[in-house]
């Protein structure tokens, strides 16, 4: 089972995250229920608490269409703005996914999705390279989506990108709404991680330098 139980403590915000890449039953000592962002069916358990509702969210999607099971909880310093948290948010989880994934082998490494919402369509293309590198264009207009600012948005997909050692570029192509281009972006990340986590059918480490680290 490919999971991790990670903490992250600074003096900004204070974050515990269980992920599982395969879904299944997961617990985290001392988790609360999300307003916004919780949801247990067969398969999945998905547990979002940031504070800031739009995240939530956004999480929550990312996990779902990913096949994850997480439950994440923060707790950070709002009363300053939603910077800290959304950031490191991002960091805690793509280090948990990092961790929960390990050694890049057996699997397809390259994922790509796209997804619609509405009139909205977006473009996620991912490599599990080790080597952290984003590109996010979503075009989003608004100053704030609920108490999520809109330039955090593609920095918490970069903070991700970042502790997951992964490249990913994601790209809204079309849309008005900008909780449309948002969302649908996140689903098409989702997708296009799940495609790159499944199995290849082997064991080999799929790079031609025999090594993904």
């Amino acid at each position: 089972m490919r999971s991790a139980v990670f903490s992250r403590d600074t003096n900004e915000t204070k974050i515990k995250v269980a992920l599982s890449l395969d879904g299944g039953h997961i617990e985290l000592e001392g988790a609360e229920k999300s307003e916004v962002a919780a949801q247990t069916t067969s398969s999945q358990v998905i547990n979002v608490n940031t504070g800031i509702g739009f995240l939530d969210h956004m999480l929550h999607a990312l996990a779902k269409h990913s096949g994850w099971s997480l439950l994440l909880e923060c707790t950070g310093d709002l009363h300053i703005d939603d910077h800290h948290t959304a950031e490191d948010c991002g960091i805690a989880l793509g280090q948990a996914f990092k961790q929960a994934l390990g050694a890049v082998r057996g699997v397809k490494r390259f994922g790509t999705g796209f997804a619609p919402l509405d009139e909205a369509l977006s473009r996620a293309v991912v490599d599990l390279s080790n080597r952290p590198y984003a590109v996010i264009e979503l075009g989003l207009k608004r100053e704030k989506i609920g108490d999520l600012s809109c330039e955090m948005i593609p920095h918490v997909l970069e903070s991700f990108a970042q502790g997951a050692g992964i490249t990913m570029h994601v790209d809204c192509l079309r849309g008005f709404n900008d909780h449309h281009r948002a969302e649908s972006a996140f689903k098409a990340l989702a997708l296009a991680i799940r495609e790159s986590i499944s199995s290849s059918g082997n064991n080999d480490v799929p790079s031609t330098k025999g090594v993904l680290r």
